[in-house]
């Protein structure tokens, strides 16, 4: 087991932040950045110059730290997803600043897609606004396993106990509706700090955790799928030299389960059966392999593989099949044609795809289905139906995320129009 423990990538957790705009996103990474000692002298230097051209109250603007563009920081709004790596002595952090505006939908989605964690900022004098209802409803459909509410600007609300306790109530009974297993709520002050990476003293009443210490302790190995083994090729290595002649391995990225040496495996689409002769990384070989470990896989017998391909289980394969049905976001401002044709990512295979038909549209701050509302523009969610030119080796995607999740792009321009996830 002591690879499995020593392997970095699961003490990486992927993070993402919204909120409606001014919830302080922005500030409160900036706060987490500024306070847990991630930034570098040089950045600090420039922020305290920035702040102080921009004037304000406080002597140091925090959220100059994550508003990277021009534009944001003149408007200071968040207008494309930022992300941002720091680490601790317990774990390393990458976060995924999305926008707040209605008109960014799209980003969130992008930057959500990969994310262990949701952090949805909630203004304490405000409460649940639609804007909060549609960051948890997209929480929800991206099948995120961990939801944080902080509950921010409780400096403005007196540190009130009963504001929060009434604002948590209000968050639980519409969280009640959504798929999401793990939901936790935080009263904060990105600005002074209170409940960041420092207990708040203004809030003995909360016997919580901090937000750090949430973020370094969450359980966070169980979020992949160690059950159903799903490796899709990416490439085949043949490295044509006298060393390794007759070598012949299949690089990618472990979608799901545990790979160990001597395995038998099922290749798709062929439906060839093998044993895993060996697993190499980088580093050298190892005894086995789970998600999201990138390695390379040699097979006892010479069979044909290709890109796109997959290694399965002879008992757990995946669904193999042309017709799909997908909640798709709408990331084009060209609206979605129906009986359209478009190209389709779906793990490492590429593939065509023509629009069958669109079941509905969501109304993403009722969670109600427009079934008379056929036309699916930017930022708009619908549940569609699709025929490939090639079968797809899919899960659905709240079993498997990798597996369950693909891309349509607009043949003539190359631009991904549309983010879906297999149901």
């Amino acid at each position: 087991m002591s690879q499995t423990d020593s392997y970095t990538d699961m003490d990486l957790l992927r993070f993402t932040t919204a909120g409606s705009v001014d919830d302080g996103k922005s500030t409160l990474i900036g706060r987490l950045l500024y306070d847990s000692k991630s930034i570098f002298q040089d950045q600090m230097e420039a922020i305290e110059r920035a702040s102080s051209k921009m004037g304000g109250d406080e002597s140091i603007n925090l959220a100059l730290l994550t508003d990277g563009l021009r534009a944001e920081r003149e408007q200071g709004i968040t207008i494309d997803v930022a992300y941002r790596y720091f680490a601790t002595p317990k774990r390393k952090f990458i976060i995924a600043d999305t926008p707040g505006h209605i008109q960014y939908t799209r980003n969130m989605v992008t930057g959500a897609s990969t994310a262990n964690l949701a952090i949805i900022l909630v203004d304490a004098r405000n409460g649940l606004v639609e804007q909060t209802a549609r960051h948890a409803f997209i929480a929800s459909l991206l099948r995120i396993p961990h939801l944080v509410f902080c509950i921010n600007k409780m400096d403005l609300v007196d540190y009130s106990e009963e504001r929060y306790e009434e604002i948590r109530a209000e968050l639980e009974a519409f969280c009640s509706k959504l798929e999401v297993n793990d939901v936790r709520f935080i009263p904060i002050s990105a600005l002074k700090g209170d409940n960041v990476v420092h207990k708040s003293k203004n809030m003995d009443w909360y016997e919580g955790g901090t937000l750090m210490y949430t973020l370094e302790t969450i359980h966070i190995s169980g979020d992949q799928n160690h059950v159903d083994c799903r490796f899709p090729v990416q490439y085949v290595v043949r490295p044509h030299t006298d060393e390794y002649h007759d070598y012949r391995g299949y690089a990618g990225r472990v979608a799901g389960g545990v790979f160990k040496k001597g395995d038998e495996v099922m290749l798709l689409p062929s439906g060839f059966t093998s044993k895993i002769k060996s697993i190499t990384t980088f580093d050298g070989e190892l005894e086995q392999a789970f998600a999201p470990m990138s390695v390379t896989l040699c097979l006892e017998d010479d069979l044909d593989l290709s890109r796109g391909d997959m290694i399965v289980r002879a008992n757990n394969q995946p669904k193999a099949e042309q017709e799909v049905e997908v909640m798709v976001c709408w990331m084009s401002e060209k609206p979605l044609t129906p009986n359209g044709k478009y190209a389709l990512k779906h793990t490492t295979r590429d593939a065509r795809c023509i629009v069958k038909d669109i079941k509905y549209k969501v109304d993403i701050n009722t969670l109600h289905r427009m079934e008379d509302d056929k036309e699916i523009k930017m930022n708009d969610i619908a549940r569609i139906s699709l025929r490939t030119t090639v079968p797809l080796f899919f899960d659905r995607y709240g079993r498997n995320r990798t597996t369950g999740s693909l891309i349509l792009i607009d043949e003539a321009t190359n631009e991904t129009v549309g983010a879906g996830m297999i149901i």
